[in-house]
């Protein structure tokens, strides 16, 4: 029978996906990750020094980091062993363990790549500590999720993160014209569809190659698809976003971003993202909210109002309609002037509230509903101050061991300038009036 697949050409082991086939054989063939794997790269210095020491790999998918795992291993002549957090538990990992300690006695060094590690608990990450430091193993785990939360503290004392990014466009056309000399054929796009095609890619090298296996195949003789045809022949890719992880994050962070940064234009387009990955709407919205009381505040009071009133108007139309409106508010809240004297004045009266303790306010602002409390001059020397000039006694509120303080400071710009040209003023009518 080997000698039926020989004679025909095949390998027993069946086809090899085009991502396996064009798997890089050196670091240097690693694409997009010049800033670890290129001459002055992050490894490169490691590989220079003699030993590279356990290392984070955090990055998102298709990025190599399972490659660049595999390629340490043979630069440093350690036995490469591989297992994924999602299949193996605390005994598994004691047997991976035993063989290299085994090895070990036989002057063999072991690197373990465990991928997927960020969901082993804790436990199971503290089993790998004792092994870290004898040099049993030499660790390099990977992880789409920020080590910062997904790894606890004493792991990564001992290993160093090493970020993986995105592959931008250059590399992945990179990737593709390899694979185009690899198959022996171009890819069967026009330029405008080419382009969409490493846009579809979403910086996923891995992606790049399987959507190009799948357009090759799809492909009719000769056929030249424009971007219409490529869409529809793909079916388009879903965009790398988890509702529970850092895409999520990134996302919301880029778009308070670009709406505090008066950027209407790139807000949308965030927004628009995240809606696109499946966001839930009504996690906006509440956002939405946030940005009008921290980033806008008392500059445009209409902030809250507007963002108030597009969360309404999506409950009431849903999706898709009541999107456009949670839209107009992206678009209102970009554009409005900017201030956060109301949130910098709030954390500082509540810094103050806890420093102070309990002051006792002076008695002239406190009723006094018995005779006892009038006798205690509760409520004494009290100025209406609606019965006062101007409606203003300038009357002095504060604990008397405490002083008055400032906390208010709002901008000259917006409805705050209004508000400052007020406090202006009454501080001008206090000081008049010995307030």
């Amino acid at each position: 029978m080997s000698d039926l697949f020989a004679a025909a050409g095949l390998d027993r082991s069946g086809p090899r996906p085009l991502a396996d086939r064009l798997r890089p054989t050196a670091l240097a063939e690693v694409a997009g990750q010049d800033h670890l794997v290129g001459p002055d790269g992050a490894l490169t210095r490691l590989l220079q020094s003699g030993s590279i020491g356990s290392a984070i790999f955090w990055g998102p998918p298709g990025t190599g980091k399972t490659t660049v795992a595999r390629l340490l291993a043979g630069e440093t002549a350690l036995v490469f062993e591989q297992t994924s957090a999602i299949f193996s538990g605390v005994a598994d990992l004691k047997k991976v363990f035993e063989a290299a300690k085994a090895r070990r006695l036989q002057g063999l060094g072991t690197l373990l790549f465990v991928d997927e590690i960020h969901r082993f608990n804790k436990t199971q990450q503290d089993a790998f500590l004792p092994v870290m430091e004898d040099g049993t193993i030499t660790l390099v785990g990977a992880t789409t999720e920020n080590p910062s939360f997904a790894l606890n503290a004493a792991l990564l004392s001992r290993a160093r993160v090493l970020v993986f990014r995105s592959l931008d466009e250059a590399a992945i056309a990179a990737l593709l014209v390899r694979a185009e000399a690899l198959e022996g054929k171009p890819l069967p796009l026009n330029e405008a569809a080419r382009e969409a095609f490493i846009r579809f890619a979403d910086g996923d090298g891995r992606a790049a190659l399987t959507l190009a296996e799948e357009l090759w195949r799809a492909a009719r003789p000769g056929e030249i698809m424009d971007e219409a045809v490529l869409a529809e022949t793909l079916q388009r890719r879903a965009p790398i976003y988890d509702k529970a992880e850092d895409g999520h994050y990134n996302l919301i962070s880029a778009l308070h971003k670009t709406v505090r940064g008066s950027d209407p234009d790139a807000a949308l387009y965030y927004f628009a993202r995240m809606l696109d990955a499946g966001e839930d709407p009504r996690f906006l919205a509440r956002r939405l909210v946030r940005m009008a009381v921290e980033d806008i505040g008392l500059a445009d009071p209409q902030a809250l109002v507007h963002a108030r009133a597009a969360s309404d108007a999506f409950e009431q139309l849903g999706s898709p309609e009541g999107e456009l409106a949670l839209a107009n508010c992206v678009i209102y809240l970009a554009s409005a002037p900017k201030s956060n004297a109301a949130y910098v004045a709030y954390k500082a009266a509540v810094r103050t509230a806890k420093e102070a303790g309990s002051l006792t306010p002076p008695k002239a602002i406190l009723n006094a509903p018995t005779k006892l409390m009038k006798q205690e001059g509760y409520g004494s020397g009290y100025a209406y101050d609606h019965d006062a000039p101007d409606a203003f006694s300038g009357q002095d509120y504060w604990p008397e061991k405490l002083g008055r303080q400032r906390f208010y400071d709002p901008p000259d710009r917006g409805f705050e300038r209004e508000i400052r040209q007020r406090l202006d003023w009454w501080a001008k009518l206090r000081r008049e009036r010995g307030g």
